[in-house]
């Protein structure tokens, strides 16, 4: 009995552990405080509990961001942000998401960092050196540091275009652990995966030069126990990356190089290393001597710079601080690859004034040749009406174009930089149209309802007389039970049978309100006659009703095949004669279209859509009058925007017509029941429909149309 009390009790201290082991609270944040120490930036974090391993980060190079993932913990200071302004730390802000916090460090821009674990104290060490640019061929990234040994793995890799043209590179890894440094090597742009296995079908070579992106190849291998990607661009570019869970992002931009621009980089404004100047009457040749020295640029001042200043800048761009020296003293300047001139602004621009007037000399006098230009897809005509046109002159003075119909060539003769231009500008315009397939579906659907229900009753009486025989002789053709010229007789005895006579009894149709026919059918008739024993009095009835129930569709669907920005027509139909009355008096023969038409002008987007103005015609012969026949026409005149290959409705026209007439005898056609022997009764319920479709196709040499 003890030893089972004794297990009892172990079972429930065991118990009560795990459930308090289970209703542990999370970690959380409780101190923040920021510090400079030998030109550092150190963030210190103080947590209640210390951190098992390296929390996860990342970095954003636009805007400039450093983000702090802490699993289990929640933000306990009190505040989600705080201002700082030390150094390029500007502010930080903290997310709570669940038992989850992020905290995020802004910079003012992109710089190296570490985190090291003391204690119950996360601290991260913010270096001063910027992190890696689209110039810089040295500096690294560092996004998450992995601690682990465990071997990651790279699922997937794939390449997009963005909107903007720029590259992107998608990494799929197996978990958001994963060690990534990424730096830029020469021309080259090299991402290291740590510890990360790579998939034999991932190991390859992407040429990805198609896709008209600064990215012209991704080559991925292993790296020993790493695996590395190398991304090879082409001209000016900058990168971006980013990482959300366990996606990886890299971004590659063009830039547009700017001659007159001392740093090349797609932010606005300056974005030089920065600098401290502190002089007090100092010349400004020695000034600018400091600026060469600091960035390396190979700077030629003008005999006419001279002068002193006093100056005192801290922590400044050296491009800017090199601007505001520049405008205190009426200075400008040129770049030419490393090279930097700097005179007054009136030497630079009374030398830029001679150049070009120069230039210009030698533009008059310079032999002029003459170069031929087989055009393949524009016509020679209209190039030369475009070189030719007094509004845009194109060619210099000396140059004129003349054109070959036969062989559609343009024969242009100028000076040798005018005829660069033409060549340049030919190389532009004489290309292949590309052509849209557009379809259009005319859908008319119709919904007939018609029901008519009617009825005629009658009051007869026998004349006096009778035939031979002495029988009273009833002639009627009212109903189905009795045929044309039956007669209905008696004698004596009451016995009842069918002759043929002339009748001589008065057959009146005191109410006359039959159904109609429909559709060319007469309606259906069922018919009663009652009478007295002698045969002497009858009442006849006869009831008609008729329903026709009718449903149509029709389809039209025209399509036609046309270039980009070129209006094509088809249509199909007939066309009606009338008489119209000419000018002297006389009539003439003229005709009337009654087509299904299409007319379209397309126009294609840079972004693949297509814009279309359209204007559609469904006509058909109508009812005819005295002056000719008519026509029903169904229009539509639009412009839309469509995807290619998407299908929109620009327009739809829905007809209901509903109608019930109702012929009764006063008084006795509205008794319930008995109302319906004294009325006619007609409803027509029809319903038409009429909707456009249009589906725009743009067609290549890869794509065919069905």
């Amino acid at each position: 009995m003890a030893n089972i009390l004794g297990v009892f009790g172990f079972l429930t201290a065991s118990l009560w552990a795990v459930a308090a082991l289970a209703q542990t609270p999370p970690n959380s944040v409780e101190a923040f405080n920021v510090s400079r120490q030998s030109g550092k930036v150190i963030v210190k974090l103080t947590l209640k509990e210390a951190l098992k391993s390296q929390p996860g980060s990342f970095t954003v190079a636009n805007p400039a961001r450093i983000a702090i993932d802490l699993p289990n913990t929640v933000n306990g200071l009190g505040r989600n942000g705080q201002s700082i302004g030390e150094g390029e730390l500007v502010s930080m802000n903290m997310v709570q998401a669940g038992e989850r916090t992020r905290m995020v460090l802004n910079l003012r821009q992109l710089v190296g960092y570490d985190t090291q674990i003391d204690g119950k104290n996360l601290m991260i060490i913010l270096g001063a050196a910027p992190a890696a640019s689209a110039s810089s061929g040295a500096a690294v990234t560092h996004f998450v540091e992995s601690k682990q040994v465990d071997t990651h793995t790279v699922r997937d890799i794939d390449f997009r275009r963005g909107k903007a043209g720029e590259g992107r590179i998608v990494v799929d890894l197996s978990d958001s652990s994963t060690g990534i440094d990424i730096r830029a090597q020469g021309q080259n742009l090299v991402i290291d995966f740590f510890k990360t296995s790579l998939p034999d079908k991932l190991r390859r070579n992407l040429d990805v030069t198609d896709f008209g992106t600064p990215v012209q190849s991704i080559n991925t291998f292993g790296q020993g126990e790493n695996a590395r990607m190398v991304i090879t661009p082409k001209g000016l570019w900058e990168h971006s990356a980013y990482q959300t869970d366990t996606q990886f992002v890299v971004e590659v931009k063009q830039l547009v190089a700017d001659p007159n621009k001392l740093t090349q980089g797609s932010k606005a404004g300056f974005s030089g290393e920065k600098l401290s100047l502190n002089f007090q009457n100092v010349e400004v040749r020695s000034v600018l001597n400091v600026i060469a020295d600091f960035t390396d640029l190979n700077i030629i001042t003008s005999d006419a710079v001279g002068g002193s200043l006093t100056l005192r800048l801290k922590d400044v761009p050296w491009d800017q601080a090199l601007q505001i020296i520049l405008d205190t003293r009426g200075l400008d300047m040129r770049k030419n690859g490393n090279v930097v001139w700097i005179a007054p602004r009136d030497e630079l621009a009374t030398k830029e004034k001679l150049t070009l007037e120069s230039q210009q000399q030698i533009g008059e006098l310079e032999a002029v040749r003459t170069e031929s230009f087989v055009l393949n897809y524009q016509k020679a005509s209209e190039v030369q009406a475009l070189l030719s046109s007094t509004t845009q002159k194109i060619l210099s003075k000396r140059g004129s174009a003349v054109v070959d119909a036969r062989t559609n060539t343009v024969f242009v003769q100028d000076v040798p930089a005018r005829l660069e231009e033409v060549r340049r500008l030919i190389a532009q315009i004489d290309v292949a149209v590309r052509q849209v397939m557009i379809e259009a579906r005319i859908v008319e659907a119709k919904d007939t309802f018609s029901k008519n229900l009617g009825a005629r009753l009658g009051y007869n009486q026998a004349l006096p007389g009778g035939d031979s025989l002495g029988r009273n002789v009833l002639r009627t053709s009212l109903g189905s039970s009795l045929s044309n010229n039956a007669l209905l007789t008696t004698n004596a005895a009451a016995t009842q049978q069918l002759s043929v006579g002339v009748a001589d009894i008065n057959l009146g149709q005191n109410v006359n309100l039959p159904a109609t026919g429909l559709g060319g059918f007469n309606a259906g008739v069922i018919s009663a006659i009652l009478f007295n024993r002698g045969f002497t009095r009858f009442l006849t009835l006869e009831l008609s009703a008729l329903e026709a129930d009718g449903k149509g569709k029709i389809i039209s669907s025209p399509r036609v095949l046309t270039g980009d920005k070129v209006e094509a027509v088809i249509e199909q139909g007939e066309e009606l004669p009338y008489q119209s009355a000419t000018s002297s008096g006389a009539t003439s023969i003229s005709f009337r279209k009654a087509n299904l038409s299409l007319k379209v002008k397309p126009q294609i987007t840079p972004d693949g859509n297509i814009i279309m103005t359209l204007d559609i015609n469904k006509d058909s012969v109508g009812r005819t009058t005295t002056a000719g026949f008519g026509i029903d026409t169904k229009h539509v005149k639009t412009e839309v925007l469509v995807e290619n290959g998407g299908t929109v409705v620009i327009g739809g026209i829905y007809t209901q017509d509903e109608a019930m007439t109702t012929t009764k005898v006063p008084l006795f056609g509205d008794i319930p029941l008995l109302g319906n022997l004294f009325r006619n009764t007609e409803k027509q319920d029809n319903k038409t429909e009429l909707l456009v479709f249009i589906t725009p196709r743009i067609v290549d040499d890869r794509l065919s149309v069905r």
